[in-house]
């Protein structure tokens, strides 16, 4: 097949670099923050080699795309469309993820509309690495946790020390140990995943070496992880805490990560079936379709329409925010009263940007000591938000640390936070939205937020907040749910909270 030649691409790129640039410079905070993610956060540092990657696989392919011609194509409007309705959800719900996604999405669309099927097929895989640059996996953290715990007392058994485990707390007769969030793993198996999925495609021609190697990555990255931090605290009952510190510094980071991404190709080296000159595609398979083409300013103008669709939308459609009463009023509670007791680590829940945060203390005759906090907000904005990342019940600028999910009501969220003592904490935490249900979720919440900037409800939100210690190894659960029972029904406190009547 002859080569198309440049005039055959120029007006579609033109037309592609115009819709870009009109994404990029709409959603430019979105774009600017996804950097900063990456830029600032570790377990995100990969994703700036990525688009660098997508270049790199986009010009191998140079020699297949020249034989293709690009047409303008309607249906990837639809991808388009998704990507546009996604920003619009992330927007209304305040989930940056959603937004970022979004983003990619449209990019792809552009892409399948300005260029057409046959491009979009040989381009298949670098637009779907471009998934890859949206900074996703924070909710690994805590399974991680867990799971490097238990391995490291799994190789604790294996070599005789003595341990206990408490959620991600490990005691040994040398120290106190943490799986903090850091040594949880989770940015290398992130990057992991990222990283053989590219393996997977420059290396690998048969699907089922492709899923081999890959899966065998991620176990590895996760047993090595927990290995590391086995080894800190083996080195710690062998000499002593501050070795241990020293010796968790020189393993810990990315030279670890690449010696383990040097294990895992040389296991797989024998494997590899591709070659590296075997061509990515054949460029007579991908055939110029007459279905579906459009007027290549038709389908520019239709891709910018949807561009421009969500942040209008939202525009438009902003309700106007109620005003909230003055500070909630702490509320009296039957067989409890407000006492000036200290606890015995200093806690206070973390609600950035909230209009009001009251915390009471309340004991009762049988000298049980709880804490109830009510949050208020008269809308949620960015970096305002009912629930978040730093926000709600663990404030890492107290040194609290989330340890371990906790009983909790139906509605309502339980969680174990601990304190260096170390000094444990159970709190169960309610959030309202509006007029919608009380709810424990952090996903509804969500959804709640979405549907009120949406459809114009009522925006108002409420967090409230039912802590207590665990004291002389007494159980902190009995406490909370005494008096959870006593406050009757917490959506009456929530509505009160927030003046609705």
């Amino acid at each position: 097949m002859r080569s198309v030649g440049v005039e055959g691409w120029r007006g579609h790129l033109a037309a592609l670099g115009v819709v870009a640039l009109l994404i990029l410079t709409l959603f430019h905070r979105d774009v600017a923050g996804m950097v900063s993610i990456w830029w600032n956060a570790s377990t995100f540092g990969h994703c700036l080699f990525i688009p660098f990657l997508i270049a790199w696989l986009v010009q191998q392919r140079l020699p297949g795309l020249r034989q293709l011609r690009p047409v303008a194509w309607a249906p990837g409007l639809l991808w388009m469309a998704l990507g546009a309705f996604a920003w619009l959800l992330g927007a209304a719900a305040g989930v940056a993820l959603f937004r970022h996604a979004a983003i990619i999405l449209m990019l792809q669309g552009s892409v399948v509309t300005l260029l057409g099927p046959a491009v979009a097929r040989a381009l298949l895989f670098p637009l779907f690495y471009a998934f890859f640059m949206i900074p996703v996996g924070e909710e690994l953290v805590a399974p991680l946790q867990l799971i490097t715990a238990r391995l490291c007392m799994v190789f604790l058994g294996i070599v005789g020390v003595p341990a206990h485990l408490d959620g991600i707390f490990i005691t040994t007769q040398t120290g106190y140990f943490r799986v903090a969030e850091a040594c949880s793993g989770a940015k290398f198996v992130i990057a992991m995943t990222a990283y053989g999925v590219l393996v997977c495609n420059v290396c690998f021609s048969s699907w089922v070496r492709r899923i081999l190697f890959l899966v065998g990555a991620l176990l590895l990255a996760v047993l090595a992880n927990g290995l590391r931090a086995f080894a800190t605290i083996w080195v710690a009952h062998l000499t002593s805490i501050e070795t241990a510190v020293g010796f968790d510094h020189v393993i810990y980071g990315w030279v670890f990560f690449a010696i383990i991404m040097v294990v895992a190709m040389a296991v797989a080296w024998p494997f590899f079936d591709r070659r590296p000159g075997d061509p990515w595609f054949d460029p007579a398979k991908f055939r110029a379709t007459t279905r579906g083409r459009l007027p290549l300013i038709v389908a520019g103008g239709a891709a910018s329409a949807l561009v421009l669709t969500p942040p209008v939308w939202l525009i438009v459609s902003a309700a106007a925010s109620k005003p909230l009463p003055a500070a909630p009023l702490l509320p009296p509670v039957k067989g409890w009263v407000l006492t000036p007791a200290q606890p015995t680590y200093p806690w206070r829940p973390r609600f950035d940007g909230a209009d009001y945060l009251v915390l009471g203390r309340y004991r009762n005759p049988a000298g049980e000591v709880v804490d109830l906090a009510i949050a208020t907000f008269d809308r949620q904005d960015e970096g305002r938000e009912l629930v978040g990342f730093a926000q709600g019940v663990v404030d890492p600028d107290q040194r609290w640390s989330w340890s371990s999910p906790a009983p909790a009501p139906a509605n309502g969220r339980g969680e174990q936070i601990t304190a260096p003592g170390p000094v444990v904490r159970h709190a169960v935490s309610f959030y309202k939205v509006g007029d919608a249900a009380v709810t424990g979720s952090a996903p509804r919440v969500k959804i709640d937020t979405m549907f009120a900037r949406l459809l114009g409800r009522d925006q108002r939100a409420a967090a409230i907040i039912v802590s207590a210690e665990e004291r002389q190894g007494k159980p902190a659960d009995p406490a909370i749910a005494l008096f959870l029972q006593d406050i009757g029904d917490v959506k009456d406190l929530a509505d009160r909270s927030l003046g609705i009547r």
